[in-house]
């Protein structure tokens, strides 16, 4: 999943794990050059979770800053059709730097939502993606590895825009 840009964050929980209440980080846009890029990742989203479920709903959508960065907040309630299980997913698109765009998901049952959202928000509050560094030519060849790692800058907590 996510070609190997993205970590499932999910407690040890009985039953299917398809069923399993989660939180999925992932890059899920590379860079673009398009300046809407973020709203057109949501409608992509929207319309896939459409797709897979009934009932489906839009509880909420609003504009975010995270780590001085835009995003996007989608909360949905919907019926997995394949499962029939009720879900809430609230999903947190931040565009980066070079306008890829990264998702920060809870996936869980609508009675954990209230436990689980916590846990969402403090991934959130430590958020961060190091700025990109150019390299120069020797810097980029292979076998040559920075003399000391750089510190990404600090999380900020996430912010409604006004």
């Amino acid at each position: 999943m996510f070609n190997g840009n993205g970590v499932v964050i999910a407690p040890e929980q009985k039953g299917d794990r398809a069923l399993w209440d989660a939180i999925t980080v992932a890059l899920v846009a590379p860079s673009s050059e398009s300046s809407d890029a973020l709203n057109n990742v949501i409608e992509h989203t929207t319309a896939a979770m459409h797709e897979a479920g009934q009932n489906f709903e839009t509880l909420q959508r609003r504009e975010l800053t995270v780590d001085h960065d835009p995003a996007q907040m989608l909360k949905t309630r919907y019926r997995e059709n394949s499962t029939g299980h009720d879900w809430i997913e609230e999903l947190v698109f931040i565009q980066g730097a070079e306008n890829e765009i990264y998702s920060v998901a809870l996936r869980c049952a609508p009675e954990h939502l209230t436990r689980l959202e916590p846990a969402l928000k403090e991934v959130l509050a430590s958020w961060s993606v190091p700025e990109p560094q150019p390299q120069t030519p020797a810097e980029s060849a292979p076998g040559n590895l920075p003399s000391s790692p750089s510190s990404p800058p600090q999380g900020s907590q996430p912010q409604e825009r006004p």
